[in-house]
């Protein structure tokens, strides 16, 4: 493992922490302390003590932060972003401490946060390891990037399906680990931060969260590890796959691509399965023909597209593809944006549900489900937006209408008993 070294603040990144409660409700008022990350927890300084408001979140808060540049250049030896410990507490909940938030420049993190009651509930406590970019880890085993799913017996999708949970083991394979159910766009979320820095170029970002996106639902696809006698999705583990890490804070600018085309994935022509596109480093770890995470990062300063950093790895055969279905969603996105003066059975769906979640989160006006799209439907959307860290437009575009899905979803769904891991 790298020595860890802070270095005096130059710089400043952004810090929200978002507190729910095991229903998915808002925690209103609980105290949120941040602290400096420091080799010696007696030596922590206080930085921030907020509250949270109304819908479970803290203002947003400057902190400290090591050069941009750092997190640009692949030759920097030097950690990128700085760590800080998060502690929650709330009347009626158990504390929660979080350990090692990364905080980047000129980026915002997001630090998501579910409390359990007192009574029972299983705590767990978060310590984030390094940044796979940043920390040791081992190399991914090649893989065939095309499955041969022909076999008897196997179990494959009729067609590409986007989940809407993945059951991610966190370790290797064979090893007695806990397994995690997680919403899809929350997994594919946690990797990306965990996988690729959020300060680089937002075609960079693109092309590295569609790999990420096809080899998740390659694995999906195939029943890998089903077909294997395994009960889980995929592995934490970077050997086998992509790096995952339970509790860890997410980024905004990744958040948004992810909304914007979680249902993409990347295809050779007269395949049917999303490829496994494996990628490395690109600095500790060579692969030719893979996606080198800081070689991408280099050509998207360049100037390069997201497919064109695409064909730069996989050839030039590849593109990005669409899944045929989203599951766990009450109805499909429209294929347009609704916004003021649409009208019809969309907007009445969309208002429906927007009106439940405005039970829950009560800064959202409540509204009547009329199928008008007005200027109070204007005003709720845009105060849901504003909760979950989408522009503020006021128009239900693709990422809002799925986002509204999946909090309607969460909020709406906890009698079917599904682990919350």
């Amino acid at each position: 493992m790298l020595i860890k070294m802070q270095v005096d603040s130059e710089d400043t990144g952004e810090l929200q922490v978002n507190v729910v409660d095991s229903s998915n409700a808002p925690v209103r008022d609980a105290r949120v302390i941040i602290r400096k990350s420091l080799e010696s927890p007696g030596e922590q300084d206080t930085v921030e003590t907020l509250n949270t408001d109304i819908s479970g979140q803290t203002e947003i808060v400057n902190l400290g932060t090591p050069p941009l540049s750092y997190s640009l250049d692949e030759n920097n030896e030097m950690q990128p972003y700085s760590n800080y410990n998060v502690e929650i507490e709330a009347p009626g909940y158990e504390s929660e401490n979080i350990e090692n938030v990364e905080v980047l420049p000129n980026s915002m993190a997001i630090q998501n946060v579910k409390l359990r009651r007192a009574e029972g509930e299983e705590t767990e406590d978060i310590n984030i390891p390094p940044h796979t970019l940043y920390g040791e880890y081992p190399a991914k085993i090649p893989e065939d990037d095309i499955k041969d799913v022909n076999e008897p017996g196997e179990i494959v999708l009729s067609r590409v399906v986007v989940p809407e949970y993945v059951v991610v083991h966190d370790g290797t394979p064979s090893s007695n680990a806990k397994d995690y159910y997680v919403t899809y766009k929350d997994y594919i979320k946690n990797v990306a931060s965990s996988e690729i820095y959020a300060t680089w170029p937002q075609s960079t970002l693109e092309a590295n969260i569609l790999a990420i996106m096809s080899f998740t639902l390659n694995r999906v696809y195939t029943e890998w590890y089903r077909n294997k006698g395994y009960d889980f999705t995929i592995t934490s583990s970077t050997a086998y796959d992509q790096k995952w890490i339970n509790g860890r804070n997410i980024f905004e600018s990744i958040s948004l691509v992810v909304d914007n085309i979680f249902d993409q994935y990347l295809s050779f022509p007269d395949v049917r399965q999303p490829i496994l596109t494996q990628y490395c480093d690109g600095k500790r770890v060579r692969c030719p023909n893979w996606l080198s995470q800081w070689g991408s990062c280099n050509l998207g300063e360049q100037g390069y597209s997201t497919l064109e950093i695409i064909r730069n790895y996989y050839g030039d055969d590849m593109y990005i593809n669409t899944a045929e279905q989203i599951s766990g969603i009450p109805a499909s996105w429209p294929g347009y944006s609704l916004e003021i003066g649409s009208s019809g059975e969309k907007v009445q769906q969309m208002q429906e549900q927007l009106d439940t979640i405005a039970g829950v989160y009560t800064a959202i006006p409540r509204i009547s489900a009329d199928g008008i799209f007005g200027e109070q439907t204007q005003q709720a959307v845009k105060a849901f937006q504003k909760i979950f860290d989408l522009p503020q437009t006021g128009v239900v575009d693709f990422a809002t209408w799925y986002k509204i899905s999946q909090i309607y979803v969460g909020i709406t769904r906890l009698a079917e008993g599904i682990p919350r891991g």
